[in-house]
């Protein structure tokens, strides 16, 4: 490792031998590591308990509340890392843009970024603008001792289409025709927002956090050149902007088969799997060097416990030639999803892979 490689954030924790991290990196771990995209909420009575009454950014306000969720599915389900509770619009909220998370509609913002005076509105993000975020991880860290922690953050094509279409969208005309129409316009915006995700990112790195996955939920929407031109200098620069911290840094998105190559050159050291496409393919796909997360489909857990048993040995039949593996869903758990399903599942990866 040379002198500019040499990380510059907190030195290695507790964590850093654990089955996760060491996936992560390649190196030969004891059993495949098991963690759930949202499993921190959802689906747990716990959770819904906790938040009964709380609005959605309220509760990613609160340390306490944060550590507490946070910490749930560590100890129902005995996973391998822990998830930061949070949302990609946190960001966004904390830099003052007027948005909300609306019950069964998603995040909604008040005036869509559609020109290019509202990229003014666009500022940049401090750790001053996120305390909480800083305390809840300085909590959690505390009490998960040897377990991972996960930071996260929207990558810029995610966030983007949110700000522009104004909600969630299907189509994503907004955004595509000011991707396609007014490139320079697009560019700029991608670039302001790399720049907040990647503060938020090393706030939560600062803090504690062992690794960061950026997620690009609706990268999938996207052809490869478009990808390529578009979006993928953005979320590049994401990852620069952490590499210097020497932490995994996870790369998902969702519909993104056709992507994966393009994915693992922006710049992660994992490439996030969704279930479409089998992992020894999407090893070909993405090229070596790089670890996979993944890849069970998410609504498999709605089968028999022998059905979901099979299906998760393909997986890791798939994986077994893989040079690092994170076993994963496909997307994330489901709130419908029986909570006693992913213990179960937990344990039998765990078994199936114990060295």
């Amino acid at each position: 490792m040379s002198a500019n490689d040499r990380p510059t954030g907190p030195q290695p924790t507790a964590a850093y031998d654990s089955a996760f991290l060491k996936a992560c990196r390649r190196e030969p771990v004891p059993h495949t590591p098991v963690w759930f995209m949202r499993q921190a909420g959802r689906s747990l009575p716990e959770y819904r308990k906790v938040r009964e009454g709380i609005p959605m950014l309220e509760s990613c306000m609160r340390p306490e509340l944060v550590t507490e969720i946070t910490l749930q599915p560590v100890r129902r389900h005995n996973v391998d890392a822990a998830i930061f509770f949070s949302d990609i619009v946190v960001p966004l909220k904390a830099i003052g843009i007027d948005l909300d998370i609306k019950p069964g509609v998603g995040p909604v913002v008040e005036n869509p970024v559609r020109t290019r005076a509202d990229l003014a509105r666009l500022r940049d993000l401090t750790p001053d603008d996120v305390p909480y975020i800083t305390e809840a991880i300085r909590l959690l860290t505390a009490e998960l001792g040897e377990t991972p922690l996960i930071g996260f953050a929207g990558a810029p094509f995610t966030l983007a289409s949110y700000l522009v279409e104004g909600g969630p969208s299907r189509t994503y005309e907004n955004a595509k025709a000011i991707m396609y129409g007014d490139p320079q316009l697009w560019a700029d915006l991608l670039d302001r927002l790399a720049e907040i995700t990647a503060a938020f990112l090393k706030v939560q790195i600062e803090a504690g956090a062992s690794a960061i996955q950026l997620f690009d939920s609706w990268v999938g929407a996207l052809a490869p050149a478009d990808y390529r031109r578009s979006v993928m200098p953005a979320s590049s620069k994401v990852f620069e902007a952490v590499r210097p911290y020497g932490v995994p840094r996870i790369h998902f998105g969702v519909g993104t088969g056709e992507l994966l190559g393009l994915m693992g050159e922006a710049g992660a050291d994992v490439v996030g799997v969704d279930w479409r496409v089998p992992l020894d393919e999407a090893a070909r796909r993405v090229g070596p060097g790089k670890a996979l997360q993944g890849n069970l489909d998410p609504t498999v857990l709605f089968a028999s416990t022998e059905a979901v048993e099979a299906k998760t040995r393909e997986v890791l039949d798939s994986a077994a030639g893989l040079e690092g593996h994170v076993f994963n869903l496909g997307h994330g758990v489901m709130p419908s999803t029986d909570p006693d399903a992913l213990t179960r599942l937990v344990e039998h990866v765990h078994t199936r892979t114990a060295r």
